[in-house]
């Protein structure tokens, strides 16, 4: 008793289920309008208006004069087919039932007239004006809805039309069912496959979206670590220093006092602890693999010294070395920078002179560095390429790390192309913390070219 007991239960639920499932999907006006096409725009539109007018006028007068029904009641039932089309390319679910209603009243109407009129002139119990309808309305369900519910719609329309023609019947007459059945199924099955190619495609340009976005977030956090790993060198260096000097300081004064010693001595515990804990924090961004300062350039060690300037005619040799034709000039009064001011200004010429071997084949190249009192300007240019370049496999995103140096140090940096198809990036690198109006517009000789705004979007490497 107790297991019959729960079977029934779920015997009488389980078409309950279906039902709320079928209600859920088929009894929705909700708003759900054709988008344009992607080639043919609004063009489907227009020919899905042209066809519910020829719908409409092919059905009034099939009801008219082959039915012989009034023409009030032809009206009504041609309107209804040809205005199923047109409300199908907004609410394809009401557009569904509207056509299923009218074809199912207008076959009541015309099964009592079949026996009136020769055979070869009826079709039914679908007309040939509603079952192109039908179709073209199931066919644009298809492609708006889920697939569980254009199948639930083309086997409502089923069971309809072999209730109508198989059940009920009709005198001797030209049936459409079979036909009507077969097209409703090809229709949906295209719609389907159709709507499930639209979303395939949609859903990979998504990916495909995201991909970029985070291979650009990758880059930027690569480049980033890099220039934080070459800062640990710099800034492990300058803790040494203070630490050595506050050890040494003592013994420079004769008779140093207690507090001044203790003073020191905490200075030197100081520098000591900060640099054990900066060695400890970023010691793991060092990357196994060697840094590459340019092709067979000097400094490839893990642990090498970081470039400055005064390293730049190596760099500009190496990269002569690899076929490029590069001239060098320094304006101001040559002085020692800021280590990480140094960093940056090499980086950005090494970053620069690359971009130009990769991307400029047969250009010559043309590095100006400019010392101000409180700042660096840096510009490297090239001339019109004398050929097309290679595929480069690089990531697209060369130009961030550069941007990132100059931003990190409070500074700016511009890349464009130039009038006379060239390319030219320029950086402004401040000493200090940045104030307006620090750096002056950049003189004729360090603009060679023409300046103008950067694209965004354009990004050598």
């Amino acid at each position: 008793m107790t297991e019959t007991g729960t079977r029934r239960p779920e015997r009488t639920g389980r078409p309950l289920r279906w039902l709320r499932v079928l209600r859920d999907d088929l009894c929705t006006a909700r708003l759900d309008p054709l988008p344009p096409s992607v080639w043919l725009r609004w063009l489907p539109h227009g020919v899905l208006c042209v066809a519910a007018v020829g719908i409409t006028i092919g059905g009034v007068a099939q009801f008219q004069h082959n039915g012989h029904l009034g023409a009030g009641l032809a009206s009504l039932f041609g309107f209804a087919a040809g205005g199923a089309v047109l409300l199908a390319m907004w609410r394809p679910v009401p557009a569904w039932w509207l056509s299923t209603g009218g074809m199912l009243a207008g076959a009541v109407a015309l099964r009592g007239r079949l026996g009136t009129t020769p055979v070869v002139l009826f079709t039914w119990p679908w007309t040939v004006a509603g079952m192109i309808a039908q179709l073209l309305v199931l066919l644009l369900l298809a492609l708006r809805v889920r697939v569980r519910a254009a199948v639930e719609a083309l086997a409502v329309t089923v069971l309809v039309t072999w209730f109508l023609d198989g059940v009920w019947g009709a005198p001797p007459h030209q049936s459409t069912s079979v036909v009507t059945v077969v097209l409703s199924v090809v229709v949906v099955a295209l719609g389907t496959a159709l709507r499930g190619r639209r979303e395939a495609r949609a859903e990979l340009g998504r990916q495909a979206s995201l991909t970029e976005e985070e291979r650009s977030r990758r880059t930027l956090l690569e480049e980033r670590s890099r220039i934080a790993r070459e800062l640990h060198d710099v800034v492990a260096h300058h803790m040494s220093v203070i630490s050595i000097q506050a050890q040494v300081a003592p013994h420079l004064v004769e008779n140093p006092s207690d507090e001044l010693r203790e003073n020191l001595e905490g200075i030197r515990d100081n520098a000591l602890e900060a640099l054990t804990e900066l060695r400890r924090v970023l010691g793991v961004l060092r990357s196994e693999g060697p840094d590459e300062d340019a092709p067979g350039g000097p400094g490839t060690g893990p642990h090498s010294p970081q470039p400055t300037l005064d390293r730049l005619d190596a760099l500009v040799e190496n990269t002569r070395a690899a076929g490029l034709d590069v001239t060098v000039r320094i304006d101001g009064e040559r002085r020692p920078m800021p280590s990480g001011v140094e960093l940056s200004a090499y980086r950005i010429v090494q970053e620069a002179l690359s971009n130009v071997l990769r991307h400029a084949p047969g250009a010559s190249a043309h590095v100006e560095i400019e010392y101000l009192p409180h700042g660096l300007l840096v510009s490297v240019a090239n001339s019109r390429p004398t050929r097309p370049a290679p595929p480069s496999p690089g990531a697209g995103h060369g130009l961030l790390g550069m941007r990132e140096r100059a931003a990190m140090l409070g500074g700016s940096l511009t890349a464009a192309a130039r009038a006379d198809g060239g390319y030219r990036v320029f950086a402004e690198l401040p000493a200090t913390e940045p104030r307006t109006g620090l750096f002056p517009r950049p003189s004729a000789d360090l603009t060679t070219g023409t300046d103008r705004a950067p694209d965004p979007k354009d990004d050598r490497v």
